[in-house]
């Protein structure tokens, strides 16, 4: 697995999953909050299985 998430990228999708897990643990927007967990590990990881797919690189190392 080679990191094809760049900086503000990981960012937000830490970010962004965080807050539907966050969300979805105080019940205001029910268990599909938990999708968070998806891009809170692509963020982590660095790594997206949908980007070698579509040719996305937003990783700036080679």
């Amino acid at each position: 697995m080679q990191c094809n998430v760049g900086g503000i990228d990981r960012v937000l999708r830490i970010t962004v999953g965080a807050l539907l897990v966050i969300l979805a643990i105080t019940g205001v927007v029910g268990t599909w909050g938990w999708i968070g967990l998806v891009p809170m590990a692509t963020g982590i990881f660095r790594f997206c299985p949908a980007y070698p797919l579509l040719g996305i690189k937003t990783c700036s190392k080679d």
